[in-house]
C-alpha cells in the first residue's frame, strides 16, 4: 500500500510511538518531496536534544543529561509540538494571519484533545469540588487524568465558570 503525504499525523490508537511515526513520515516526505512536511518534522526533531533526564554526578552534584532516543516519550514529545505550536500562533497574530500549512502539519500530531463537555462530565462523575478549599485545588487531579489532551487553559476557565 503506497502511503501519499496527506496521510501523516499521530493519534494515541495508533501501534506506532509519535517518535517512530515521525521517523516513517519524514521518509514519506523525503520520497514526495513534501518540502513543509519535511521541514516541520526537522524542526520537531531538532527539538529532542532539549529533552533531558536529572542526573547525579559521582561529587553528589546535580545535572541533567539528553534523553537518549529510547527514553523520550510521547508525552515529551507532545510537549515540544505544543511549544511550537504556541510559538507559532505568536508569530501568526503578529502578521495578523490565521494559520499555516506549518501550523496545521503540527497540530496533526497532537491527540485529540478533550472538549469542554468531556472535561466537565468527568468532574461532575468523579470529583466532588465541595472538597476543596478553592475550586483552582482540583486543577492538579483533572489535568493528572487528562494529561496532554487537555487544555490547562480551558481547565482553568471550566473551574472558574463553576
Amino acid at each position: 500500500m503506497t502511503e501519499t503525504p496527506s496521510v501523516h499525523g499521530w493519534n494515541p490508537d495508533l501501534p506506532l510511538s509519535l517518535q517512530d511515526k515521525l521517523r516513517e513520515d519524514l521518509k514519506l516526505a523525503l520520497r514526495s518531496k513534501h518540502d513543509a512536511l519535511k521541514n516541520t518534522i526537522r524542526q520537531i526533531m531538532s527539538e529532542f536534544f532539549k529533552l533531558t533526564l536529572p542526573v547525579t554526578l559521582e561529587g553528589g552534584k546535580k545535572s541533567t543529561r539528553p534523553k537518549k532516543p529510547d527514553e523520550i516519550t510521547n508525552d515529551d514529545i507532545i510537549g515540544i509540538i505544543q511549544g511550537l505550536i504556541k510559538s507559532e500562533r505568536i508569530v501568526l497574530e503578529a502578521k495578523k494571519e490565521a494559520s499555516s500549512e506549518y501550523l496545521r502539519i503540527l497540530e496533526s500530531y497532537l491527540p485529540r484533545q478533550a472538549s469542554r463537555e468531556e472535561i466537565v462530565a468527568w468532574i461532575k462523575a468523579n470529583l466532588d469540588l465541595g472538597q476543596y478549599k478553592n475550586r483552582m485545588q482540583a486543577m492538579g487531579a483533572i489535568m493528572k487524568h487528562f494529561g496532554k489532551t487537555a487544555d490547562g487553559k480551558l481547565v482553568n476557565q471550566i473551574l472558574k465558570d463553576g
